[in-house]
């Protein structure tokens, strides 16, 4: 008879939403969270036999952020990640391993008191891995939407049966970032990796969307001593010029359409010479 066993497995609750409200006499300061976690340890029992002794109730982990937010505030995501990561490890004999992966929504003041404006689609993340193998920490930004109207180009490319699209010296340049990154211990404040991806790519002169993603990553680096790594995922948002000519009009690059699929997807990792990188945590979901 054919036998099984039980291969890679971790359970968890998903997307918690967590708004806080820290009062103060000067104002408000909004937080806006998104929380998952996932843990992993002695748990086969309850995949063979139904046995739940080692279990804790995911109803449980969502309880423990709101309960951790009272007690002890969010100074920052990457900070409340790791608190929730080290205390389900060390609180439960049966959990070895936890990830809190957290998503941010930034909000912006109004009037410099409790009003508030969501700052569009952009989301700012933080994963933590917490287990034998120490703590990791990878912070990042996602749907940081980028355009430049010019200082692109694209050309000199492999061209076959099947090309038709046509070289350019001057076009628009748009993306929607995801970025992550990480340091070879502990971690770091994530704004000003976040300025750097921005800067890169506002005074990058573009000659490809690849050369662009190196440029920001690079830029990371540079400005961020303590980030040994960068991954970046480039969605190139495509502009092409509308065809005015049936209508007797000239488009001299001021007219387009923005396609939205199918789009080049554009990733990489940019690293720094010479420093060793912490082994990767390996979960398979």
């Amino acid at each position: 008879m054919p036998t099984f066993e039980l291969g890679p497995n971790q359970y968890g609750k998903a997307e918690t939403r967590l708004v806080h409200v820290e009062r103060g006499a000067g104002g408000d300061r909004l937080t806006d969270l998104n929380v998952s976690i996932a843990l992993r340890g002695d748990l086969a029992a309850s995949h063979l036999t139904g046995d739940n002794a080692a279990v804790l109730p995911t109803d449980t982990q969502k309880n423990t952020v709101y309960a951790f937010a009272r007690e002890f505030g969010i100074a920052g995501s990457e900070a409340f990640a790791i608190r929730l990561a080290e205390h389900f490890v060390a609180a439960q004999p049966s959990i070895h391993e936890a990830r809190v992966t957290i998503q941010r929504y930034p909000w912006i003041e109004i009037d410099g008191r409790h009003s508030f404006q969501r700052a569009g689609g952009e989301v700012r993340t933080v994963t933590v891995h917490h287990g034998h193998h120490g703590t990791q920490v990878v912070s990042g930004v996602s749907g940081l939407v980028l355009l430049k109207t010019t200082d692109s180009e694209f050309h000199g490319y492999l061209k076959d049966r099947y090309t038709t699209l046509p070289e350019t010296r001057d076009r628009v340049l748009a993306t929607s970032v995801d970025a992550t990154w990480r340091t070879a211990s502990g971690f770091t404040d994530p704004e000003p990796a976040r300025a750097a991806l921005i800067e890169a790519f506002a005074d990058t002169y573009s000659h490809a969307l690849q050369q662009t993603l190196f440029a920001m990553g690079s830029r990371v680096l540079e400005r961020c001593p303590d980030v040994v790594e960068v991954k970046l995922s480039l969605p190139n948002r495509h502009h092409f010029l509308v065809d005015l000519e049936p209508f007797g009009l000239d488009n001299p690059n001021e007219v387009y359409f923005a396609a939205d699929r199918p789009y080049g997807l554009i990733e990489g990792v940019v690293r720094r010479d010479g420093v060793t990188i912490p082994q990767e945590v390996t979960w398979t979901f």
